[in-house]
């Protein structure tokens, strides 16, 4: 596309309102820049964050000992619905959300996202919708049906309080802020790439990007709809989900794991391409495998939607639609393995550097690696069956979704700010998170092997269960201790962090080509964009090779 026809979106050449010379909390609020709001985004994610952490530390606080008293049973459902929830839709997301938002348009060389409004617009509902759903528990009682929400649980008969329905809106009003971000990224990847930003030239952190908004478009209207027929039973007796009026309970898991299943991609595939970006920098040597690395994801993206039935084997579907499920979730796991072993090799015999990002990036890996083995061993059924619905579970899903995240913000904290963190504060809180970490969640594979069921507020005391449920939560304390570490290291840096430089870590994408932080309108100048390393090529014209991988052999060069 022309650099004529990327002058033709309607946020580009429409000017932006004024209100004045804002200042202060109002410059963030009425803004319309892509970087502050990301910064929101992140912001938004780490305050729901804390609240959410509060809750899981007050649960594993319930579970140190056997028959414990500590919280009633009405009120563990209700902070386990929550911190599922929060987690999911208003933590996990909106943070990596945030990342796509202020970097993609700095990596394809961009002055902004192509419809800067309607990003802000997606930003304030999500505000908004988490906002809306803790004021359940103001308004009385809070959702505790889980976080998936299964009917009969979250029917008028067993939830007859206001909670449910508040779960009900303000994830819709969520939703929809997330499939309007969705498709602002979408447009503003394929139409606002600088002159010579080719689709093989894009950074694989937004190709990555790029595949999540896709999956959210079309996963999110599922879940909409399905919250809105919950909705309508609850309000007005629709009976989409109520067996004796003509309903089916079953439909409803058949809706949810439609959107759900999906949506631990979308969790996790910005996570692995911030990955993707972070180990070549400091293993000084481009990512192997950039093409493979590309189609890997598209076939995840297309399984994704493909696999949702495995969260149901124990519903009694069928012989035959169990197998489909089982061998689709055996297929999804080589894409992945893929992503894997190219990592590994842009490791191998590189000059590696031992930064807080690069070791966050390692443990990221590993733990990747665990929860991808247990992956494939839901795949089983026989397996599946029996440790379904335990701590078996909990410990899978952790150790897949925590980490990316951390070695993002380590990474790109300098260009966000100007500073550095702190290299010592930064191990410090490196190891304490991999100790609490791998106590909290490690323990939890064997007590879902002993049996112990997730969603319980208390258990008996069993050989086995009280100690490793104390040595969980001990582990959990201490990770929250870890987050209290990272905080005071961001609180230091800003207030006398070393002056970061536009590049820091000789980082190879477009986004170091500019200050730190970025001005306003991004770049003075983009510089010439030949190959998929232009800052590279920048700082070394005399070893530069434009030409395209599978054009080395041949004559054409770009």
């Amino acid at each position: 596309m022309s650099s004529t026809d990327r002058t033709l979106v309607p946020e580009q050449t429409v000017p932006l309102p004024r209100l004045g010379s804002p200042t202060g909390l109002l410059r963030w609020i009425a803004s319309v820049d892509h970087k502050q709001i990301g910064i929101m985004y992140i912001v938004a994610a780490f305050a729901f964050f804390v609240i959410g952490g509060t809750e899981a530390l007050l649960m594993r606080a319930q579970l140190a000992t056997p028959n414990g008293t500590f919280l009633s049973s009405q009120l563990y459902n209700e902070l386990f619905t929550m911190h599922g929830t929060s987690m999911i839709f208003l933590v996990l997301t909106p943070m990596l959300i945030g990342f796509g938002n202020y970097f993609v348009p700095l990596m394809i060389g961009a002055r902004d996202v192509a419809f800067p409004r309607l990003n802000a617009l997606s930003l304030w509902t999500l505000v908004f919708g988490g906002l809306l759903l803790y004021f359940s528990f103001i308004a009385g009682e809070a959702p505790s049906a889980g976080w998936y929400a299964y009917p009969p649980l979250s029917s008028r008969v067993w939830a007859n309080g206001p909670g449910m329905d508040y779960y009900c809106v303000a994830l819709v009003i969520t939703g929809l802020g997330s499939v309007a971000g969705a498709i602002n990224l979408i447009v503003t990847i394929i139409t606002l790439r600088a002159p010579g930003m080719g689709f093989r030239r894009l950074p694989l952190f937004v190709w990555l990007t790029f595949f999540t908004q896709l999956i959210i478009m079309y996963a999110f209207p599922s879940l909409n709809a399905t919250l809105a027929m919950l909705f309508l039973d609850r309000q007005f007796g629709a009976h989409f989900f109520v067996p004796r009026e003509g309903g089916e309970v079953l439909l409803y898991q058949h809706y949810f794991w439609t959107f759900g299943h999906p949506e631990v991609y979308i969790l996790v595939l910005p996570a692995l391409g911030m990955i993707s970006e972070i180990l070549p920098v400091f293993s000084r040597k481009p990512i192997f495998g950039y093409g493979f690395m590309v189609v890997s994801t598209v076939l995840i993206v297309v399984y994704s939607f493909a696999v949702w039935g495995h969260h149901m084997w124990v519903t009694g579907m069928g012989f035959w639609s169990d197998i489909f499920f089982s061998i689709g979730t055996l297929a999804i796991a080589v894409p992945t393995a893929i992503k894997i072993f190219n990592w590994i090799s842009t490791i191998w015999g590189g000059n590696i550097r031992f930064t807080t990002a690069m070791m966050f990036s390692i443990v990221f890996l590993i733990q990747f690696v665990i929860g991808g083995v247990t992956g494939i061993q839901f795949a089983v059924i026989p397996f599946d069956r029996q440790v379904t619905d335990t701590y078996y579970v909990v410990a899978h899903i952790h150790y897949v979704f925590v980490g990316g995240t951390l070695t993002a913000l380590y990474y790109w904290f300098p260009k966000m700010t100007g500073r550095m963190l702190s290299e010592r504060l930064g191990r410090w809180h490196f190891w304490v998170t991999f100790i609490g970490f791998n106590m909290t969640f490690f323990v939890q594979h064997i007590l879902g092997w002993i049996g112990m069921a997730r969603r319980i507020y208390t258990y008996p005391d069993l050989p086995g269960m009280h100690e490793m449920n104390l040595l969980s939560t001990v582990g959990a304390f201490i990770l929250g201790g870890s987050v209290w570490i990272f905080f005071w290291n961001v609180y230091i840096s800003l207030k006398r962090g070393e002056p970061a430089g536009d590049n820091p870590w000789d980082a190879n994408t477009l986004e170091w080509a500019t200050s730190s932080p970025p001005p306003v309108h991004n770049f003075d100048a983009v510089p010439p964009i030949r190959s998929r390393r232009p800052i590279w090529d920048l700082n070394h014209p005399e070893a530069a090779d434009y030409r395209l991988p599978d054009q080395r052999e041949g004559t054409m060069k770009r």
